[in-house]
């Protein structure tokens, strides 16, 4: 299948070598599609997510029986400079939280029917202040990355991908700012809640850490290791696992694909496994998602994290697989086709 990398070069020379999806699989959905109890195309997105979904698993029917959501949980050395209404400490406690499963996350998975794994990496450890160093050592960052392609359970049908960590809206704004241009007043958002003043020293926070790593912005994998944290680069590893394991993703909101955006921009098309869930309220997801060229499927002013926003999707692509294969066609209803 591939091998898991043990260098930065062996990460970029997989992201060189992702397989293409399966157009067979693609043009059985379609054709089986065309010959389904209803105008043709009158399901619209629905039908549009089998035929991704067929095309990515590599088969056809598709299947969206066994979903696994995996929320990566860490902390940011940039939360001491006060980016977030909460302390660095909630993290661990909403880890805790999820364990108990008293949080959105674990409702939502429940509905979907989802197996729910919570992964915390070095809660204990942040990464470094982005205002005075490089986030993560090249060790770590290879240590977080593989983390998140070995979460990926091989025989799930869908995988969700979320994040849990004080800090890491100024995170994702940083990232996104270095990946595709602009200041941290454009990019930033009110992540937990800040006021007006906090949300002009959040900006200020990430323009000083672009201007530090100035000199790296020009490579993905370097402005990840720089600018990035564990559960950043664990759910860019887990993205392009799932690629190789032929499982199609579901990516959260602005965190969550803001990591998945780092393949994109080393890669074009990296992505095309990828689903967005939903628009964040964010203000960056929406200019990330025109960035990457992603159409949300949901928009209902989620900034919660934790994946739950992937997990109402999952809900929409069991959804569309449902009506793909219990559905009649023309020809098995005795009804007559277009034309016909």
């Amino acid at each position: 299948m591939f091998k898991i990398p043990d260098s930065i070069q062996s990460i970029r020379d997989l992201i060189d070598n992702t397989p293409a999806g399966d157009v067979k699989a693609l043009k059985e959905a379609r054709n089986h599609q065309s010959n389904l109890t209803k105008p043709l195309g009158s399901l619209g997105k629905l039908e549009h997510i089998v035929e991704w979904l067929a095309m990515w698993q590599g088969k056809h029917p598709p299947s969206a029986e066994q979903i696994q959501i995996i929320v990566f949980a860490a902390n940011h050395g940039v939360s001491s400079l006060g980016v977030s209404a909460f302390p660095s400490s909630v993290t661990a406690e909403m880890v805790n939280n999820f364990s108990a499963g008293g949080a959105a996350i674990n409702q939502l998975s429940n509905w979907a029917g989802a197996s729910l794994n919570v992964i915390p990496i070095n809660l204990g450890s942040p990464t470094a202040n982005i205002t005075e160093q490089p986030a993560l050592s090249e060790s770590l960052f290879l240590e977080s990355f593989k983390l998140g392609m070995t979460a990926i359970n091989k025989d799930a049908d869908l995988i969700c991908l979320g994040e849990m960590g004080i800090g890491n809206t100024t995170i994702a704004s940083a990232i996104a700012a270095a990946l595709f241009g602009g200041t941290g007043l454009e990019w930033v958002g009110r992540g937990t809640g800040i006021d007006d003043a906090q949300l002009v020293h959040k900006a200020n926070v990430i323009d000083s850490a672009l201007r530090l790593h100035r000199d790296y912005l020009n490579d993905p994998i370097q402005i990840l290791t720089r600018l990035g944290g564990h559960e950043f680069a664990a759910i860019t590893g887990a993205t392009l696992a799932a690629r190789f394991f032929k499982i199609p993703i579901i990516l959260d909101g602005f965190a969550s694909t803001t990591a998945a955006s780092i393949l994109e921009v080393s890669r074009a098309d990296s992505l095309a496994h990828c689903l967005v869930s939903h628009k964040s309220a964010e203000q960056g997801h929406a200019l990330l998602l025109k960035k990457i060229s992603k159409q949300p499927l949901l928009d209902l002013s989620l900034r919660l994290g934790e994946a739950t926003g992937a997990a109402l999707a999952a809900g929409l692509v069991r959804a569309a697989v449902a009506t793909h294969i219990g559905m009649s066609t023309f020809s098995e209803a005795g009804i007559s086709g277009p034309n016909q």
